[in-house]
């Protein structure tokens, strides 16, 4: 069963009932900071909220209703049209040899497994979690089934131009060449496959 917890009471700039397409991010940094972020940033009037955000052990926070959108993209065509799906991740990594662990652009410090893979002129990178690709998964096709978004995923992470008319799920990285959301950690394959199991449907 979805794990979906709702918090706080952020405030939307507007409403649209008829979304085309859910945009898969990540966080960048760890959830309890990223929250910290959303809530206390620019005195409290941060606008660039996601609708929900999956934790790395699969819990899925609510933030904002599925007809709202905040201004999370600079394109506000982008925001209204999309639901934003924000998954707990670093991102790509740097490796401290003289301290055994890796850092992320904020100097967040991460000490397990990594992905090793040159992308974006990147090498090393934050996995997502199995309990992660579960959770959105069923996320998903909650959204699919209360919404007019079509059951339909792109499947890789690398930039489409025309991606604004793409009717499914996407991410922030076929958007534009220069955001690394997803990473390639993420694992296509077995989201898509959890996606067309009947039991999250």
């Amino acid at each position: 069963m979805l794990n979906i917890i709702k918090y706080d009471n952020f405030k939307s700039i507007g409403k649209n009932y008829n979304k085309k397409q859910i945009i898969l991010t990540h966080t960048s940094t760890k959830l309890e900071n990223y929250l910290t972020g959303l809530k206390y940033r620019f005195n409290k009037s941060y606008s660039k909220i996601p609708n929900y955000i999956v934790d790395t052990d699969g819990r899925v926070i609510h933030l904002l209703e599925n007809e709202d959108y905040s201004e999370f993209f600079q394109n506000s065509e982008i925001n209204q049209n999309s639901i934003i799906i924000s998954l707990e991740n670093l991102g790509w990594l740097n490796k401290e040899p003289l301290n055994n662990h890796y850092v992320n652009w904020i100097g967040d410090i991460y000490k397990g497994k990594v992905f090793e893979r040159k992308w974006r002129e990147r090498f090393f990178w934050h996995p997502y979690t199995t309990y992660q690709i579960e959770s959105l998964a069923k996320l998903c096709n909650l959204i699919f089934e209360n919404t007019k978004i079509e059951k339909n995923v792109l499947g890789h992470n690398t930039k489409i131009n025309g991606i604004e008319k793409f009717k499914g799920v996407v991410t922030r990285s076929n958007f534009y060449n220069y955001f690394t959301d997803v990473n390639p950690s993420f694992d296509f394959e077995l989201f898509i496959k959890k996606i067309e199991d009947e039991q999250f449907t």
